[in-house]
């Protein structure tokens, strides 16, 4: 599909999309146990199958391109807990549809309002550029006309950045997530032209996290770039003094750290949170997001630190396996927190189980239990 020219032939490039998307989730509901869906006419099932998911998804499609982003910049603007969804995969490495779907519709559920689909936190960096725009595309035919869908198109190649946002408007989602330029880092004025071009696109959110790409967006680019009709805004994750400074000067930011969103958006005017401990608890997050509850989000601190304590998404990837959300199945090189980790986390799933969607039991697991990939 990476072959294709979107804006030339979108709809044949859609029907092959959700064809092996539907092959793909027939699969791996049988390995899960859940029985495939059949048709009642076997000699016609292609071209039945093609026709409804062709009809669905053009009810959810928005736009292609930046031409009408003003029209939904504003309905974007208005999220306030974006999870950043973890990528559940079967035994032999490949996607598991049929989990990712449970865990998307308990985020809807639960009162989430977009997902960043192949961030960080889902591994998009693992996944060939096919894998990535078919999970944008299955996300927004299965939830597209429930929950926002933003799909991390971004790159250090502005081509590259440029050529898979093309892909993901095509398919239909809302916006996409573009990252600064990483390892081979540009110039101040090369930042202005990589978002200029990326803008052109479509709605898209900034995300400025110097942590892992060592180059922080200065406050000037993102002034520019404020004025742009397809900006929404920027995920930022240098702390609150910035996120005060954006919102003083009309920027709409949501935070990126966890531990601090609560603060972010009661005390210094932050829209929301694109979170990765919304993963496990959907429903808190969306609560503290719109209500200030700061016993709550104390409470939640040590359980936050834990998530974070190796570089993400490698806790929350063990939590959930531990949650029994998920296969114990890890692309490398991510592998599970250790034992001792483990153990400790245990204590900390169990204190909100309440609130954890789909689990009804923490598991500190054997070591043995655990499949690490290098190969898929």
């Amino acid at each position: 599909v990476v072959k294709y020219q979107f804006l030339s032939v979108r709809i044949s490039c859609i029907t092959y999309i959700m064809s092996m998307t539907s092959l793909a989730s027939s699969r791996a509901q049988s390995r899960t146990g859940a029985p495939a869906t059949r048709t009642r006419h076997s000699n016609n099932r292609s071209r039945l199958t093609t026709t409804r998911t062709c009809a669905r998804l053009n009810e959810v499609t928005p736009y292609p391109g930046a031409e009408n982003a003003s029209a939904t910049t504003g309905t974007l603007k208005s999220l306030k807990t974006i999870t950043a969804l973890k990528t559940p995969y079967l035994a032999n490495g490949k996607f598991d549809l049929h989990t990712y779907d449970q865990h998307v519709a308990n985020q809807i559920a639960n009162g989430v309002e977009g997902v960043i689909v192949g961030g960080t936190t889902g591994e998009g960096h693992l996944m060939s550029w096919d894998e990535h725009i078919m999970l944008i595309a299955h996300t927004v035919n299965q939830f597209g006309s429930r929950i926002k869908v933003i799909g991390n198109t971004g790159s250090n190649s502005t081509r590259e950045a440029v050529h898979a946002s093309e892909q993901g408007f095509g398919v239909g989602m809302h916006a996409a997530l573009h990252i600064n330029p990483y390892y081979g880092k540009t110039s101040t004025p090369g930042l202005r032209e990589h978002f200029k071009a990326v803008l052109e696109e479509g709605p898209a959110m900034i995300y400025n996290v110097p942590g892992r790409t060592s180059q922080d967006i200065p406050e000037e680019v993102v002034y520019e770039i404020n004025a742009h009709p397809s900006f929404l805004g920027v995920k930022e994750c240098t702390g609150n003094d910035r996120i005060d400074r954006y919102v003083k000067n009309g920027v709409t930011v949501w935070s990126g750290n966890d531990d601090e969103a609560h603060g972010s958006v009661h005390n210094h005017g932050a829209l929301g949170v694109v979170s990765v401990t919304s993963n496990l608890i959907p429903g808190v997050f969306s609560t503290l997001m719109k209500t200030r509850d700061d016993a709550t989000n104390e409470k939640l601190q040590e359980l936050i630190n834990w998530l974070f304590v190796e570089p993400n998404p490698i806790a929350v990837n063990t939590a959930m396996a531990m949650c029994g959300l998920c296969h114990p199945v890890f692309r490398l090189p991510y592998v599970p927190l250790s034992k001792q980790q483990r153990e400790y986390g245990a204590g900390l799933l169990r204190a909100v189980i309440d609130d954890i969607p789909g689990c009804t039991e923490v598991r500190v697991m054997e070591d043995d239990e655990f499949t690490l990939l290098a190969a898929f």
